[in-house]
């Protein structure tokens, strides 16, 4: 039977937001918000990906679990395919690449995306929610993603392509994409052999580098809306979510 691990990307080197993994919401660290929400969602083993010594530090202080990677990744999905290959996976295991800036994401929605993902026998999974404001079209820090068909809690949908802006009404099915993935351990090593394609350098959208090179992703829809922390203002949105 195959297994799942989560594994969380994380460096310190963000220029938006410096230092933004260490930074404390509500005595807990961005990072350590994310991780725990990995853990409640009862997968698998959760491990912290990072080149940095402070974060394993505070990992590490926390009692979970880290792996220490190369400091030359220009991405998260390198950086988690080199922790999973020091885990001695099975071509067959999923791994869930898990942002670390993610301290929305919904555990119930994490634990979707495996149980569907395993039971459709699939390559590379992700999330996506519904746009609610009209203004997300426009705003290139929300991507967007078009699929097939329309997808709902037990349906799935093959993702046609990735949109930092998006015209409404041009397209059917369009979806706020959350940047969470499920790969198989064969897909990942495929995906990572590959040269990033000029649409990915383009948009800055490494998922395009699969979908250039006929990688299918199927999109999952998620139920509860997460959004990423890359400015302060998300930061502030955030903290004031949490203290309603």
């Amino acid at each position: 039977m195959s297994n799942s691990i989560i594994i969380i990307p994380s460096r310190l080197a963000a220029t938006r937001l410096p230092q933004k993994p260490l930074i404390k919401i509500n005595n807990k660290t961005l990072i350590m918000h994310v991780y725990e929400k990995a853990i409640q969602s009862q997968i698998g083993e959760v491990y912290v990906a990072t080149c940095d010594e402070e974060i394993a530090s505070e990992v590490r202080k926390n009692g979970g679990k880290f792996i220490m990677t190369n400091i030359n990744h220009t991405n998260g999905t390198d950086r988690v395919f080199e922790a999973s290959q020091k885990l001695d996976l099975k071509d067959t295991d999923f791994i869930m690449n898990l942002q670390g800036d993610e301290p929305m994401i919904n555990p119930f929605d994490l634990k979707n995306l495996n149980k569907l993902s395993k039971e459709k026998n699939l390559n590379i999974s992700t999330l996506a929610y519904n746009i609610e404001k009209k203004e997300d079209y426009n705003n290139e820090n929300i991507v967007k993603v078009t699929t097939k068909k329309k997808i709902s809690d037990n349906s799935t949908s093959e993702a046609l392509n990735f949109y930092r802006v998006i015209k409404e009404d041009k397209f059917k099915n369009i979806y706020h994409h959350f940047g969470i993935y499920l790969y198989r351990y064969s897909a990942l090593k495929k995906f990572v052999n590959f040269k990033k394609s000029k649409n990915e350098i383009e948009e800055k959208l490494e998922q395009l580098r699969a979908i250039d090179n006929n990688m299918e992703i199927e999109v999952i829809l998620a139920n509860f809306f997460s959004s990423g922390i890359d400015t302060k203002k998300d930061l502030d949105e955030y903290i004031k979510l949490l203290n309603k």
